[in-house]
């Protein structure tokens, strides 16, 4: 009874074994019939639509050539992890969903993601089929030689070769089935580890190397050096606001008050005109305090949230201006800080550069693809806005990076425009 059931244990072992390698060899086959035909139509779309960008036509048609090769590429990540446990990671940088297809295409064409893709799709279709296809043929290929053995060999042209048995007789024939065994006997080892194979050899090639690793811990030291710059600057200008208005205004004051003690027995008319003086410069030194409160950190911002302050921000501007508001939550302070900030700064450049008469603000919240927080503002100017060094906007896409956060802006002549902000965060 033990060894029986020894044997039969041992048969249902070897019984799913060969069910694995069956399936392994039957997912190579199919992986080796898609990765030509979808590795060449992508790779083919993709050039011929980036080659077509100088004329136009490209700017319209490579966001959804590149948005589908992610989509195969993001398959065979899939594939990877269901069939062999290879997780591949998918390392896209997020793009504005309403971004117009200059912004989409030129974005695409930024992220190095996207030329990883375009690398792969020549490696798939030639060391990538190659061993999709050797790990479906090393179960069949064997089946072959055992039916040249078995007469299939009478069939055959002349100067047949299976492997490097030259096939002419019988005794040949044998030869072949020989090799056929001998590779059956590698199969259930090599199959299952050369579609393994298949799928490191594309995470290899898609997944970022050294280099990408080096530009990111660049890209984050410069965010935060900008952020450490920002916070040195603005701290130089509160000690600078502080010394020349309130603090001065404060000093005005109590030189007044001293003056006034000497004053009000002698002169009381002269007393009382101090003391108005006085009073005008306290008001006015409470005024400049509060000014500068805000500008560090609004007191509306903390106390009822972004929506709020922004809706503030905007009843102050000399523009009439629309606000829209779905946040259901709030950011992390630091977050909501930077947005505010860089709503605001917009907002400046809006009324002084753009000669617009209305402005529409919307800020919304998505979970898709991601939690972003998602600003637009547009307004009806006359367009013409850029991102470069020394525009306002060039600041407000540093602010942004500090949080891993994008900044796209859509300005035609004759406007109008629209500057969509993102900053990937939850809200609580």
């Amino acid at each position: 009874m033990t060894t029986a059931a020894k044997n039969g244990s041992g048969n249902g072992n070897g019984g799913t074994r060969m069910r694995g390698v069956a399936r392994a060899a039957l997912r190579g086959l199919a992986l080796a019939l898609v990765v030509l035909p979808g590795a060449v139509t992508c790779f083919v779309l993709s050039v011929v639509s980036i080659a077509l960008i100088p004329v136009g036509v490209g700017i319209v048609t490579t966001p959804w050539v590149l948005t589908g090769v992610r989509a195969y590429a993001d398959w065979r990540r899939v594939l990877a992890a269901e069939w062999c446990g290879v997780p591949i990671p998918s390392a896209y940088r997020p793009l504005p969903k309403d971004a117009n297809p200059w912004s989409r295409t030129f974005g695409m064409l930024r992220d190095p993601a996207t030329w990883r893709d375009l690398w792969w799709l020549p490696v798939d279709m030639t060391a990538g089929f190659v061993t999709a296809l050797l790990s479906a043929a090393l179960l069949f290929y064997p089946l072959e030689g055992f039916a040249v053995a078995a007469g299939l060999w009478r069939v055959l042209p002349d100067g047949y070769w299976y492997g490097f048995v030259h096939v002419t007789d019988q005794a040949s024939a044998f030869g072949a089935a020989t090799l056929g065994l001998v590779l059956l006997f590698f199969t259930p080892f090599l199959t299952p580890r050369l579609l393994e194979g298949h799928f490191r050899l594309t995470r290899a090639v898609l997944t970022s190397g050294q280099g990408e690793l080096a530009e990111r811990v660049r890209v984050l030291t410069e965010t935060r050096r900008d952020a450490v710059d920002t916070s040195a600057a603005e701290l130089r200008r509160i000690e600078r606001d502080l010394h020349d208005g309130a603090q001065a205004r404060l000093v005005a004051m109590g030189m007044d008050l001293g003056t006034i003690e000497v004053l009000v027995e002698k002169d009381p008319e002269q007393a009382k005109r101090l003391l108005a003086q006085a009073r005008q410069s306290s008001a006015e030194a409470l005024t400049e305090l509060r000014e500068l409160v805000r500008g560090i950190h609004p007191p509306v911002l903390a106390e009822r949230g972004l929506g709020d302050a922004v809706r503030a921000l905007a009843l102050r501007l000399p523009v009439a201006t629309e606000v829209s508001v779905e946040l259901p939550g709030r950011a992390d302070a630091p977050v909501e800080s930077a947005a505010y900030f860089a709503v605001s700064e917009v907002l400046t450049n809006a009324v002084k550069h753009s000669g617009a008469d209305r402005i529409w603000v919307d800020l919304h919240h998505t979970d898709e693809g991601g939690a972003v927080l998602r600003i637009s503002v547009t307004d009806n100017g006359r367009g013409g806005a850029a991102i470069g060094a020394g525009s306002g906007l060039a600041g407000v896409e540093r602010r942004l990076g500090t949080f891993d956060g994008v900044l796209a802006v859509s300005s035609p002549a004759g406007g109008p425009t629209m500057v969509t902000m993102e900053i990937p965060c939850a809200l609580s």
